[in-house]
């Protein structure tokens, strides 16, 4: 048994988004304000703490709806809104095998179900219409009935809560919501559209389930990004008594996780075994032992104290009784320490440091880690977990355990959140009814923001949060969910590139605000330079550059349509030429040769890019015409692409003479506009070498033919590396397709900003 997925409705920016499960491991990655805290709250509040919704996690667009509802009780007025259909939702989707329906009869929905898909909807509703409609009309008439006299007896009116409905429920929502369970109907499933969910509408005769749906099904533990997050009182629908008993507070200190561990699973004194009883007796011998050893040492003290005679008190004797505990023995700085040096080699002469001697990173590493174990003995009835606060034996062990954490990276340092995010799963399952056996699976979900985290995990296990634009004025921005697993099909020799690709480089693609696609490493030198320096806006943005030769960066096409990032893609003309060779046997055969752009040769472009991605040209005349408004296109699915190659520029011969030249790399493309300039770039042979050309003087196509000569087998990282060290960072000006296309890309950034990021909503 297993969650295959979940859809989530009406939550924050989750307007109705279908997240798939994997069946181990599943990480939510995205830019920031995408939603992916938003999925782990809207988990936690439905699983862990329903009483905690508020106001502000509906989502806003709905707001505009609940106030119109607002003025019809006011005005009394008929209206179609219904408060329920506008408050959150959570549907649960089980994969549940035959073999396991004795744990889900409570929520078949028919007796003829065979194995497979069963649904749970978790839905926020108003308990009593009625009663919220009487009490809003209350408040709001003493509202709007109140007013005050100004200075002169002027009438002024004034604000008194409540304004609206959404104002009224700001502060008295919780008191007027439950949470009710209906079984879904698994025929009645729709594959999401482009990551929208589309959610099966419960017949108006649906009842609600009688009894929590998940108690005895799924236990459900949570490690949260902040610290302190939870309440400690709250009742958890995994069916423990208090959301603290699962989403327990995040100590860092090992001494403190163990007294938490011992508590649960060790203790001698709650409902002791055989083994306790050896311990019992030795504290009790030490308790008594003890006990006369202070009576010995208090005899002349409690002497002078009884002949005080205190009134009303007849020969009053005091009696020490002490009390020891065994976790007393860990509730002191050095109860746990690590042992750090051996000098004399043996074992003999440890030396040993408190824990608070240790890194942060490390400490809390090994914190969350023993939070995973203790979760895990907790599901396994490890020790006294197995007993009941009666010392009877406990309901059976649930099938399924979820597992929620929330940013590990929130705790942990760059290197050890690979080490825990490798070791975390095979962690929880370490246990001899666990392991590879199927009888109770383990699903852990992850939310991160850690490039780090991303790098480990395979494309499988990645759900990527997208932000979406509005769908039409008067509605927000909302968030669908890619499964990454699915977009190059299996087997697929690019999908088996981009995979690669991505580990290698370590990037941080699925956390950026938009991508830039470059040809080289002069090139991946040289725009962050520029952007720093030119593009203060696009600066500030987040923004992941991948350096891809052009017959490699349109394998990324599929993975950036998913994506749906703005994209710039810098790429080169690659022109070619026909040539006739000779072919074995006799006889001529065509071949393209790489050659220097000129207009009118019938050339054509080598570039994968260009050809098959964006604009779709392969001749050198048509590229070089390209009208500037084309260079930008829509993707397939509404995200906007920038491709930008070397155009003709124009070069001065002499005062009255100018010559154009089309450059062939962006390395002579950057010399041809910056001549007065790159005379001061000194450092590397090459750098010497281009200096010594443009100052012997040639122009126009000279220039470009000893440039491209020399750029053939010349170090050009070197090269952009001394560009980096000019004096002045600005006196370097990027060539200007690159311009062109770097004040295309900062406005599509932040036209994606914007309209991800309306005025008062959620993450």
């Amino acid at each position: 048994m297993r969650i295959k997925f979940v859809e989530i409705s009406n939550f924050r920016k989750l307007k109705s988004t279908h997240i798939d499960f994997d069946k181990k491991t599943t990480i939510f990655v995205g830019a920031n304000n995408s939603g992916k805290t938003s999925a782990m709250v809207a988990l936690r509040y439905f699983l862990l703490s329903p009483n905690r919704l508020a106001l502000r996690d509906i989502t806003i667009a709905n707001w505009t709806k609940i106030d119109a509802l607002g003025d019809a009780w006011e005005t009394e007025a008929e209206t179609d809104i219904h408060l329920d259909d506008l408050l959150p939702a959570l549907d649960v989707w089980l994969d549940v095998p035959l073999s396991e329906i004795q744990h889900v009869v409570h929520i078949l929905p028919t007796l003829d179900w065979s194995g497979g898909l069963l649904g749970v909807r978790l839905k926020y509703h108003i308990e009593d219409i009625g009663s919220l409609k009487a009490e809003y009309l209350l408040q709001r008439s003493a509202a709007q009935a109140a007013v005050t006299k100004g200075l002169g007896g002027e009438v002024v009116k004034i604000d008194i809560w409540p304004k609206s409905l959404t104002d009224f429920l700001e502060r008295r929502l919780r008191a007027h919501i439950g949470i009710e369970a209906f079984a879904l109907d698994p025929s009645a499933v729709v594959a999401p559209a482009k990551g929208l969910a589309a959610p099966q509408i419960l017949p108006v005769t649906a009842l609600p389930l009688d009894k929590a749906p998940f108690k005895n099904l799924i236990k459900i533990d949570e490690i949260a990004a902040q610290r302190d997050f939870a309440d400690s009182h709250e009742k958890s629908q995994s069916g423990d008594d208090g959301a603290e008993s699962s989403t327990r507070r995040f100590k860092r200190r090992l001494s403190d996780q163990l007294r938490s561990y011992y508590d649960r699973h060790l203790d001698p004194a709650k409902t002791p075994s055989e083994q306790d009883y050896e311990a019992l007796g030795a504290i009790q011998t030490a308790e008594r032992n003890f006990d006369k050893r202070l009576e010995v040492g208090f005899a002349a003290a409690f002497e002078e104290l009884e002949d005080l005679g205190y009134p009303g008190m007849a020969n009053p004797k005091l009696k020490i009784s002490t009390l020891l505990q065994a976790i007393d023995g860990l509730k002191h700085g050095s109860a746990v320490q690590y042992q750090v040096a051996d000098p004399s080699g043996d074992g003999t002469k440890t030396l040993k440091l408190p824990e608070d001697y240790s890194g942060l990173g490390y400490q809390n590493l090994i914190a969350m880690v023993f939070m995973l174990m203790g979760y895990r003995d907790e599901w396994m009835r490890v020790g006294k977990a197995s007993l009941d606060s009666e010392g009877g034996a406990q309901e059976q062990i649930q099938p399924l355990h979820l597992v929620l954490v929330e940013e590990p990276e929130a705790h942990l340092h760059a290197q050890v959140q690979q080490v825990f995010i490798n070791k975390a799963y095979n962690l929880l399952r370490k246990h001899d009814q666990l392991g590879d056996k199927t009888t109770h699976c383990t699903q852990l979900v992850v939310s991160t923001h850690s490039s780090h985290v991303a790098h480990e995990a395979d494309f499988a296990n990645l759900r990527y949060f997208r932000r979406r634009p509005a769908p039409s004025m008067g509605d927000t921005p909302t968030t669908t969910v890619a499964n990454l697993s699915y977009i190059f099909g299996e087997g697929d020799e690019t999908r088996r590139f981009v995979r690669r690709y991505l580990k290698a480089t370590h990037c941080d693609l699925f956390f950026a605000d938009g991508i830039i696609f470059v040809e080289g490493q002069a090139e991946r030198i040289l725009v962050p330079h520029f952007i720093r320096h030119h593009f203060p806006d696009l600066s500030r943005r987040y923004v992941t550059l991948l350096e891809l030769g052009g017959s490699h960066a349109h394998s990324f096409r599929e993975l950036v349509d998913e994506l749906g990032l703005a994209t710039l893609i810098i790429a080169d003309l690659d022109a070619t030429v026909a040539t006739k060779v000779p072919v074995k046997g006799g006889g001529e055969a065509i071949r393209w040769k790489a050659a220097k752009p000129k207009r009118g040769a019938g050339q054509k472009s080598a570039n994968q890019v260009l050809k098959e991605w964006h604009p779709s040209k392969i001749l050198i005349d048509e590229l070089i015409a390209l009208d500037p408004a084309d260079h930008q296109s829509s993707g397939s699915d509404g995200y906007e692409l920038y491709v930008a190659y070397q155009k003709p520029v124009n070069v001065s011969a002499t005062e009255d003479n100018v010559e154009e030249v089309i450059p062939r790399t962006f390395e002579d493309a950057l010399i041809l506009e910056n001549l007065t300039v790159v005379v001061d770039v000194e450092g590397s042979t090459t750098s010497a070498k281009i200096k010594a050309i443009v100052n012997e003087g040639p122009t126009g196509e000279e220039l470009e033919d000893d440039l491209f000569e020399l750029l053939k087998t010349a170090e050009k990282a070197a090269f952009a590396l001394d560009c980096l060290m000019l004096s002045d960072p600005t006196a370097l000006k990027p060539p200007k397709y690159i311009r062109q296309g770097l004040e295309w890309f900062e406005r599509a950034v932040g036209k994606d900003i914007a309209e991800s990021e309306p005025k008062g909503a959620s993450a």
